[in-house]
């Protein structure tokens, strides 16, 4: 499977009583059906380590573009109509500030073992505690509450899985508990955030700003006001868009393959 296609549903399963595995692409596998799959006796693997260095590249990329405005200064460096630079046009300061990662799994870890770099403050909400080790070689602080997370954080970066439990975990309360100065950034899924009260936080000056490499649906209908706001960056979910990885996801894939048909044990097989 790749970009979630072709769709796995059970007229599809039906159609192919030999099938022994689905090898998705990436780490989400909220587009799949588990006790489905399951039913059918078809194992399901992802491709979740190969994922991560280039995704936490995207979400440092996202929080700093976003941070010193990087594509409104580009329209402005190259607009025709431009005769001059503002004195007064400031970005904020990445260095020093606050970052609550939302989502301490291997992607999560990554952001803040780069965030160190730039002598960030470290908070991070997790389903579990990470170890002391790992906590103090990244300087990071775990809060048993995301409320605690929201309101100290200057950015807030989303790097969780899409569950139930996850579906919209950033609503209007949770951008209300946020710094009016804060920026929010999304490395996960579209569906982690409800966009309707996104569009109208960021409207109405609530939060500051927010970085988006995943929307729902994707891409966005054109006319959609997340579009239009000067103070939003969107990306084309790109989070592991390099040569190099995917390309290692894709072999990562061949060997899961490779293994379910021989009846080996399924690397990175989803259980």
């Amino acid at each position: 499977m790749w970009y979630s296609k072709p769709v796995i549903n059970e007229e599809l399963l039906q159609s192919l009583p030999n099938l022994k595995i689905v090898a998705s692409s990436g780490v989400g596998i909220d587009h799949l059906d588990l006790k489905l799959l399951s039913s059918y006796g078809v194992k399901v693997s992802n491709t979740p380590f190969a994922v991560s260095t280039d995704t936490a590249d995207m979400g440092m990329a996202l929080m700093l573009a976003s941070s010193r405005r990087l594509v409104e200064g580009y329209q402005m460096a190259v607009s025709p109509d431009t005769e001059y630079f503002p004195a007064d046009w400031l970005g904020a300061e990445v260095s020093g500030a606050t970052l609550g990662i939302v989502g301490m799994g291997t992607i999560g870890y990554k952001v803040a073992e780069r965030a160190k770099a730039f002598e960030m403050k470290i908070l991070y909400h997790n389903r579990n505690q990470r170890n002391k080790e790992e906590e103090s070689a990244v300087g990071a602080t775990f809060c048993q509450k995301i409320d605690d997370l929201l309101q100290q954080s200057d950015f807030v970066l989303l790097s969780v899985n899409l569950t139930p439990q996850t579906h919209k975990l950033i609503g209007k309360r949770e951008l209300e508990l946020m710094k009016p100065t804060a920026t929010l950034i999304n490395i996960s899924r579209g569906l982690v955030v409800d966009q309707e009260a996104l569009v109208e936080a960021l409207q109405n000056k609530v939060i500051k700003a927010a970085a988006l490499d995943v929307t729902y649906p994707e891409p966005l209908p054109r006319d959609h006001p997340l579009l239009k706001l000067k103070n939003v960056i969107v990306t084309p979910h790109i989070g592991s868009a390099t040569k190099t990885t995917r390309r290692v996801m894709m072999e990562n894939m061949i060997e899961s393959i490779q293994a379910g048909l021989a009846g080996l044990p399924v690397p990175n097989e989803v259980l």
